[in-house]
């Protein structure tokens, strides 16, 4: 029940920390730009990308051809010559203002990745500040494993990728120390 209660304190820090790190701070925005001229891109993306949503990497070289050495030749010469693009594509559009998904769908995801954090710290009877490097590695692992890669393969500019690790490491560090005070409490609590 402590590493449940943990968790729940943990997610909610984390979601009003993400709250003040995108809403407050910017951090959710860095690196990402406005088009020049948006209706021409979207009149284009129909007609070019077609009704299957996705991620699109353009130019692009299906895995088919990957072994095909002309083939290669001619996409790396493009790739060379073209703009780059990682788009998430939805054909049919949607109201990304409206966030009555996107909020329920983000407290439960910091508050399932809380209660992981959660387990780890409280499998045995770490210290405080243990309990805190766990949620500082944990926060570096995350972002290691998963937006470094995205930088480095997908070309995520670099003020995006720096901004998700200090988002990363202030919101694991408030919300480990959060649980890990909440861990380190007496057993007699009537928690």
């Amino acid at each position: 029940m402590r590493v449940l209660v943990a968790a729940l304190m943990g997610g909610i820090v984390m979601f009003l920390w993400g709250a003040v790190a995108h809403m407050a701070l910017g951090l959710g925005e860095a690196g990402i730009r406005q088009p020049v001229n948006e209706d021409v891109v979207l009149s284009a993306l129909g007609p070019g990308l077609g009704d299957r949503p996705g991620v699109y990497i353009l130019p692009s070289l299906s895995p088919e051809k990957m072994r095909d050495k002309a083939a290669v030749q001619a996409y790396s010469a493009k790739a060379k010559a073209s703009p780059y693009a990682w788009v998430v594509y939805l054909p049919q559009g949607e109201d990304l203002s409206d966030m009555s998904g996107q909020l329920p769908r983000q407290w439960a995801s910091d508050t399932l990745s809380a209660l992981a954090l959660a387990f780890v710290m409280g499998l045995a009877a770490f210290s405080f500040m243990t309990r805190l490097s766990i949620a500082l590695a944990a926060a570096l692992f995350a972002w290691l494993s998963n937006l470094v890669p995205f930088w480095n393969w997908y070309r995520f500019p670099t003020s995006f990728t720096e901004a998700a690790l200090i988002e990363q490491v202030i919101g694991w560090l408030l919300a480990g120390a959060v649980m890990a005070w909440w861990l380190d409490r007496k057993k007699r609590s009537a928690f």
